[in-house]
């Protein structure tokens, strides 16, 4: 969904089908049947005088530091009828400061070889720094000043408003698009879920400057802000770092809003948006998760052997190959600091439509009532685990890492104990929490396509 953060941990495993070769698939494998080759990563944490929270993990592979920082001022914090101000204090950030215009900024950066960015999220929004070890200070200078000192100009704001329109109105030509946002604001409504992290061309129309240094004053606190620092840096190197460049970032008053709670989907409903176009974009779902759902190993471990393992899937394998139905099918959990969503998505000719929505039911209705293949479970969990150090193969992977196991509150150990986890799913796991996390009765069902021909029309 465009607009929806990537910035995540979930349990989709959503990748396009055309990049998963078979052939990976296989080495995964076998690499992950002889050994999990990766190295033991020690996290060390912190919470310094000001209230951030610090995590480090010292690598020394590149003489490179990544820094992530999260501020738990996300799009659910936006205020009434005014989505997209979080995602606009994000992306406004460097756009100017008491120090620098937007263009000494982004020549300072370059300069230096460095990448300084900065956006908004669900949950939170962030900011990232990525330079060579010897241009730390002046990096971590810029990211300073962006962050303790922005001025958020009238013009740029106008600007990025434009836009942003632009992008929103834009998005309406992609039907896969329209229809999960369709999906999200039908699931979610009531809950700032439910609305893009973009807003939309209304409410974004009505932000003014005041909004965002009103959201920035309430939310950008350092008792509110998680940072990771990674690379090669030493502990105390880096406890310094931040300190002494944040050291007039302080502490205040946090009060953050109430956010009101997601309501399951409870009945059956259909959204038919007709399209004069050839394939149907099909999203069928429900409420699903949070992150700290302790069934999140067991869900994803069944998501990946119901629709999120590519070519290994049971609805690829069904719906796809043996129906001929889609070319692309798969189902993801999303996963946030609320209950996210249960969704499948499909793409298929306007006359398979039902046959292509049945053919998912039936999947869905199997999952819930037998006992998942003991070769599938050993070849879901071969695959999670194996491919799990390929999501800490970076500075950059690690620090976001963090900050992730940071913000939902995982504990240091969790990069260390997801493989054990993962290992520890059951057949009667797999079972259970697929009859406890997917409704075969409750759901929503959003199709855009050319609804003469789909045969679902009301």
């Amino acid at each position: 969904m465009t607009g929806r953060r990537d910035f995540r941990m979930n349990c989709s495993n959503k990748r396009p089908l055309t990049l998963v070769l078979p052939a990976l698939f296989s080495v995964i494998l076998l690499w992950a049947s002889t050994s999990l080759a990766s190295p033991r990563i020690e996290p060390k944490r912190v919470v310094l005088k000001n209230g951030v929270t610090l995590l480090f993990v010292e690598t020394h592979a590149l003489p490179m530091v990544n820094i992530s920082v999260a501020i738990k001022a996300g799009a659910i914090y936006d205020p009434p009828e005014k989505g997209g101000v979080a995602g606009l204090t994000a992306a406004l950030l460097d756009e100017g400061t008491k120090n620098r215009p937007s263009k000494q900024i982004a020549e300072e950066i370059d300069f230096i070889g460095g990448r300084l960015s900065a956006s908004g999220g669900e949950d939170f929004s962030s900011v990232s720094l990525v330079v060579l070890k010897k241009d730390l200070a002046t990096g971590m200078e810029l990211l300073t000043d962006i962050l303790l000192n922005p001025v958020f100009p009238e013009e740029e704001l106008e600007r990025k408003k434009k836009e942003t329109i632009a992008a929103i109105i834009s998005a309406k030509d992609d039907p896969g698009t329209v229809a999960s946002k369709a999906f999200y604001k039908v699931v979610f409504q009531g809950h700032p879920y439910g609305i893009p992290v973009e807003g939309d061309e209304e409410s974004v129309s009505r932000i003014t400057r005041d909004d965002i240094v009103n959201f920035y004053q309430q939310y950008y606190k350092p008792n509110n802000t998680i940072i990771a620092v990674t690379g090669d840096i030493e502990y105390k190197e880096a406890v310094s770092l931040i300190e002494t460049s944040l050291k007039r970032w302080e502490k205040s008053k946090l009060k953050l809003p109430d956010v009101p709670s997601v309501n399951k989907v409870v009945s059956r409903d259909s959204i038919l948006i007709d399209r004069n176009i050839t394939q149907s974009n099909i999203v069928l779902g429900h409420t699903g998760i949070s992150r700290d759902n302790p069934d999140y190993y067991a869900v994803t471990v069944m998501n990946y052997i119901l629709g999120g393992g590519g070519f290994e899937s049971r609805m690829v394998k069904e719906i796809r190959d043996k129906k001929g139905l889609a070319y692309s099918v798969y189902s993801r959990f999303d996963v946030n600091k609320y209950p996210g969503a249960f969704s499948v998505e499909v793409q298929t000719k306007n006359e398979t439509a039902m046959e292509a929505i049945e053919g998912i039911k039936t999947e869905l209705k199997k999952i819930r009532e037998e006992q998942v293949q003991d070769e599938e479970l050993k070849n879901a969990k071969a695959y999670l685990t194996g491919s799990f150090p390929l999501r800490l193969d970076t500075n950059a992977k690690i620090s976001n890492f963090l900050v992730l196991v940071e913000f939902y509150n995982l504990g240091l150990d969790y990069i260390n104990e997801y493989v054990k986890k993962i290992d520890a799913v059951t057949k009667d796991d797999v079972l259970r929490v697929a009859g406890k996390y997917i409704d075969t009765e409750n759901y929503i069902t959003v199709i855009v396509g050319k609804q003469e021909k789909t045969g679902l029309q009301q």
